[in-house]
């Protein structure tokens, strides 16, 4: 047996429930096949639990947040933004509260509820559920010189083997939390359809080390630092700046976590010639001349203490050790024997604490998956394939990914809604078409 909708939306997660959403608002009729037993899956574990809707900045801001891939996003936010996910969320009885650097969550904290207030409006629009759908493949026409969709085959117990539709949009997310459904079966339908996918890595992920002594500082956070990521140049055989953050960090048994850590993931790829380290500055706000001066009054005020002790304003007491370690100092040395030159080491450590990066945590920890269906082979106006008409991409399955602070989401919903728009558009097209050329007969 065959199923048909005028809209099939695969995938049931922030970018296919907006999809969903926008395009039954339109007036088709509208599918969703979710291969899970329920919808959100990942959406209500995002942000530990709390879900990190968006965030409050500009859309100039929020380009600068994916890196060279940003621009593919500005008619997307320009049509449906921050204000906009609050509002649908607010009209379906979830209020939201902005919190530190613009981050929106559910004023419940509870990512469970906005999974929720998204699925009431979908039920209200009268959108169809396939629950428990596991989409295999799609459909694509006979005649590849037309390379047009026609729907998708099932992998599944239901009587239907197909389900048909004027348009399909996959929204089936990337390969992070595979647990939840995300095993990047998209990827595979794009290319299909012929897409070409960048390289998949993680993303929003943990850093790992091989330095013993950060796992001998597990749980320890700091804030307000600034770390860099740094490589070796090919040409020269010399170290060089791949990208610096500002923000928290925290130390684990494995390496690096923390929100800064976790951007500056997506920055470490197989490309990057080792040894591959992050660089900490402990006090960003301070230049080196005057860190300097800081020290100087500090060992000043315990001019009569050790040199361990005469920095506990400086920094947490369990970092102290570590600090003093890579200045090549003891830390027993009495302040009234420390030299110019150990200050200045003091200083350099202070400003770019090391340590060696063996790699990321693997996709199953990453929070969202970087790489994906090439965007320039993606209309950025309708979110249309420019290879198969009929197919519409959105979310983390598309070659963008951003900084933590809400802005993933975001580009999920925003990427999810014109998609639907576009695709509901283009039905609206062919049932006006259909009815035209009956009226002829």
């Amino acid at each position: 047996m065959k199923k048909e909708a005028e809209v099939l939306v695969v995938g049931g997660g922030p970018a296919g429930l907006l999809a969903a959403i926008r395009a039954a608002r339109m007036g088709v009729r509208v599918t969703v096949a979710e291969r899970n037993g329920v919808l959100g899956k990942k959406l209500s574990i995002t942000g530990k639990g709390r879900c990190n809707i968006t965030n409050t900045g500009d859309v100039a801001d929020f380009i600068l947040q994916y890196g060279e891939q940003g621009r593919f996003l500005y008619s997307a936010f320009s049509r449906f933004f921050h204000q906009d996910i609050r509002q649908l969320l607010t009209e379906a009885g979830l209020e939201t509260k902005e919190e530190r650097g613009g981050r929106v969550f559910p004023l419940s904290d509870q990512a469970a509820d906005v999974t929720a207030a998204l699925e009431r409006t979908l039920l209200r629009e009268g959108v169809e559920l396939l629950r428990g759908c596991r989409v295999q493949s799609l459909i694509l026409a006979p005649d590849r010189a037309a390379n047009r969709v026609l729907g998708v085959t099932l992998r599944d117990p239901w009587d239907q083997s197909e389900i048909r539709a004027g348009a399909v949009v996959v929204a089936t997310g990337g390969m992070s939390y595979p647990l939840t459904g995300s095993t990047g079966d998209g990827y595979g339908w794009a290319k299909a359809a012929g897409h070409r996918v960048t390289a998949i890595r993680p993303a929003l992920v943990p850093l790992e080390t091989g330095d013993t002594w950060v796992a001998e500082l597990t749980g320890l956070s700091l804030r307000n630092v600034k770390a860099s990521l740094w490589a070796t140049s090919p040409d020269s055989g010399k170290a060089y700046q791949e990208a610096a953050l500002q923000g928290e960090l925290m130390f684990a048994h494995f390496g690096l976590t923390g929100p800064v850590i976790l951007s500056l993931s997506r920055y470490v790829r197989e490309d990057l010639l080792p040894p591959v380290t992050i660089r900490i500055d402990l006090k960003p706000a301070l230049s080196p001349e005057t860190l300097d001066k800081r020290l100087l009054r500090d060992f000043a005020k315990y001019q009569k203490k050790q040199l361990a002790n005469a920095m506990a304003d400086l920094l947490p007491r369990a970092l102290i050790p570590y600090v003093i370690r890579f200045a090549g100092l003891e830390e027993s040395l009495p302040i009234a024997e420390l030299t110019r030159a150990g200050r200045q080491a003091i200083g350099r450590v202070l400003k770019a604490l090391p340590v060696d990066i063996t790699g990321t945590k693997p996709m199953e920890e990453a929070i969202v998956t970087a790489g994906g269906v090439d965007v320039s082979e993606v209309d950025p106006k309708t979110m249309a394939s420019r290879k198969a008409a009929g197919l519409y991409f959105a979310g983390e399955l598309l070659d963008i990914d951003g900084l933590t602070g809400g802005y993933n989401l975001q580009a999920a919903f925003s990427t999810g809604w014109i998609a639907g728009e576009s695709a509901a558009k283009q039905c609206l097209a062919m049932r006006e078409t259909a009815m035209s050329g009956s009226g002829k007969q």
